[in-house]
């Protein structure tokens, strides 16, 4: 499908012209006008809008294209009545096959945006926030979020004026975009110059303003749409004689898709021979960037010229309508953007104190990071520390308990008996008698003395202080 049939159904008007319109038949002076090589038909390839709901509007567009009431419908309608929901209202009278697989379409898309919330809730750390996706979806006006499961007349008047408002904002976007482009080029420009020692400073002012006389250096550009510019396209695209140009041959040759309209993208196809007179990627001094933007201007210029409707595409009476203006015929020098340039200095001064309060946050964040850095480092070495002092204390003990000596067992005695000494055993010098036997205190119960472990100490020999008053140890 092709971006007029997009846009234009998105507004389905283009639909009216695509079924009821045909390009209007010329005679065409077969000796002098190169016939094109027989090649077999191929549908458009589809061009995106840029809108981010572009695939669920081509997919509305194709499923009503279906419905034969739906198409007849489209006959009779106007532009302002789209524009005021007179043809939303006919989606009653769809088909119930057609009506089911918008109902499943929507579906589709809502749980298609529901998942794009929740993914951006993921990314913003929102994991464990509860998502209302009723509240965010409201952001989403191109649908009715508060009904997921049907496709309505609400659903198609929403629709068709939200791809009205956006394309016509898109626009507008690209030139901001654009003027960002430069002033963010231009400030870093100035940025550098500001790290160079004066004469660093002067070669980089002198190659700037080289750059700039060089790429100002080209030959004469046509006023775009006028009879000049069309006529050059006429000579050295279509190999024609500049003489014999005739603006119906033209249109007929430059309506690539055979619709009988100029979409944006067929207009912007004839800027092509002027924009290669300001720019080549091969040289130094020429933005590629700059070259689109200038594509833009030309396309927009025309069609605020010739789109008397304002539909954005250019049909065949608009276009015959225009090439009898004077402005066709005697158009004023076209300025392009070196001779214009994208912002002012206030707008200047302004992207710059954004750019520094930018660098103001970010390098406070920065700060502030490096400090919650520095806390869990130091959070870390005490974590270290105490981990190391446990470890210590853990083989203290252990070394404790393999050099921890048993102690012997305890004896339990009754009456007299004599409790085991912790002394070291010392035997008797030769010829001294063990009096245990003959002094009374010291006689031992046979069974209690057979219980006395036989490595302890042998106390049937008393020490000299041990013996009771008045008794010798005998020699």
């Amino acid at each position: 499908m092709s971006w007029s049939q997009i846009f234009h159904t998105s507004c389905l008007v283009l639909l009216v012209q695509l079924l009821c319109l045909e390009a209007v038949p010329i005679s065409l002076d077969k000796t002098k006008v190169n016939q094109p090589e027989d090649k077999a038909s191929e549908p458009p390839p589809s061009v995106d809008t840029g809108l981010h709901y572009d695939r669920y509007l081509r997919e509305v567009i194709d499923f009503l294209e279906k419905d034969q009431h739906f198409r007849e419908k489209l006959h009779n309608t106007d532009m302002e009545d789209i524009k005021m929901g007179k043809l939303a209202k006919e989606l009653d009278f769809v088909s119930h096959h057609v009506r089911t697989q918008l109902d499943e379409l929507k579906r589709q898309e809502v749980s298609r945006l529901r998942t794009l919330i929740k993914a951006k809730q993921d990314i913003e750390g929102g994991n464990d926030m509860a998502v209302d996706h009723q509240a965010l979806l409201k952001q989403f006006e191109y649908l009715n979020h508060m009904n997921p499961h049907t496709f309505e007349v609400e659903d198609l008047d929403r629709l068709i004026k939200s791809a009205t408002n956006d394309l016509e904002n898109y626009d507008k976007e690209r030139h901001e975009e654009f003027k960002k482009y430069e002033m963010t080029k231009d400030h870093e420009r100035r940025e550098h110059l500001k790290t160079l020692d004066d004469e660093g400073r002067k070669k980089e002012e002198e190659h700037y303003e080289e750059m700039k006389k060089k790429h100002a250096d080209h030959p004469k550009v046509n006023h775009p749409g006028s009879q000049n510019q069309f006529k050059e396209v006429w000579e050295e695209a279509d190999g024609l004689d500049p003489e014999d140009f005739d603006p119906k041959t033209f249109f007929k040759l430059h309506d690539s898709n055979g619709d009988g309209f100029f979409d944006e993208q067929e207009l912007e196809a004839l800027f092509t021979k002027e924009l290669e007179k300001i720019y080549d990627p091969t040289n130094e001094e020429d933005d590629m960037v700059e070259m689109e933007e200038e594509r833009l201007r030309m396309r927009e210029h025309v069609m605020n010229e010739v789109d008397t409707n304002k539909d954005r595409l250019v049909s065949l009476e608009e276009f015959l309508i225009a090439t009898k203006k004077k402005e066709f015929l005697e158009p004023d020098s076209w300025e392009t953007l070196e001779q214009n340039q994208a912002y002012t200095d206030e707008e200047m001064r302004e992207f710059e104190e954004h750019l520094t309060q930018q660098e103001e946050d970010l390098n406070q964040k920065a700060s502030d990071l490096q400090k919650q850095r520095d806390e869990l480092e130091r959070q870390q070495e005490q974590l270290n520390s105490q981990k190391v002092e446990l470890q210590q204390a853990v083989e203290h003990m252990e070394r404790l308990k393999t050099q921890k000596v048993e102690p012997p067992p305890e004896v339990h005695v009754e009456g007299n008996a004599i409790p085991e000494p912790r002394g070291e055993y010392h035997p008797l010098p030769p010829g001294h008698q063990d009096m245990s036997q003959n002094h009374p205190g010291m006689k031992q119960d046979n069974h209690l003395q057979n219980q006395i472990p036989h490595n302890t100490q042998d106390l049937s020999q008393p020490r000299l202080q041990d013996l009771p008053p008045g008794h010798q140890a005998v020699p």
